[in-house]
């Protein structure tokens, strides 16, 4: 067991090396959601399973607070996995599919932004909801897995972890939230300074 141990940590190790060299689609991320936000702009933020804990965690840093010693405004990011009743009501009324897409088109105004965040890159309601945005003139940002999948191509900002598993590439999409994050943070809090 303390083997499988080392071993899943060595692999989790190797996965993050691969980052580096996303930086440059991380500037451009970082870039991305600081001008919404300082825009007084919105950011919905969504997944499926694990990307959507991990959608709702990245929206609870922004709306209640990042890092314990930074106290700030509430930031306005938003999952769009709103609340039992609502994901249920959709999946029964207009279908599991059409979540996102409904939730977005309720509550988005021009120059709000989408974020994603799917480990495949496959899912119907994540190739819905990127191209509805796209519809309506929101630009988006995805965190993607594998090679991208079908929505590679359709965010204005790709960012994609080269890897299969999908606990490796999870790790890797909150890493790289929690960066992006705390760098707009730092943006934002000097602007306001």
């Amino acid at each position: 067991m303390y083997k499988d141990y080392k071993k899943a940590i060595s692999s989790s190790i190797e996965v993050k090396k691969k980052l580096i060299s996303l930086e440059g689609k991380i500037r451009l991320a970082v870039k991305l959601v600081y001008e919404t936000i300082k825009r007084n702009n919105k950011v919905f933020i969504c997944g499926n399973g694990g990307s959507a804990a991990d959608a709702q965690h990245l929206a609870a840093e922004f709306l209640v607070r990042l890092r314990p010693n930074v106290n700030r405004r509430s930031y306005p990011v938003i999952s769009l996995a709103q609340d039992t009743s609502t994901i249920t009501a959709c999946g029964n009324d207009l279908g599991f599919e059409n979540l996102f897409s409904r939730n977005l088109e309720g509550l988005a105004n021009k120059n709000d932004l989408l974020m994603v965040l799917s480990t495949s890159g496959n899912s119907k309601n994540i190739l819905k909801v990127l191209k509805f945005s796209k519809k309506i003139g929101l630009k988006s940002l995805a965190l993607l897995g594998n090679k991208g999948g079908e929505a590679k191509g359709i965010a204005n900002i790709d960012v994609i972890v080269p890897e299969k598993n999908t606990a490796r590439i999870q790790e890797c999409h909150i890493f790289m939230g929690h960066f992006i994050f705390e760098q707009v943070e730092d943006l934002l809090i000097k602007k306001i300074k």
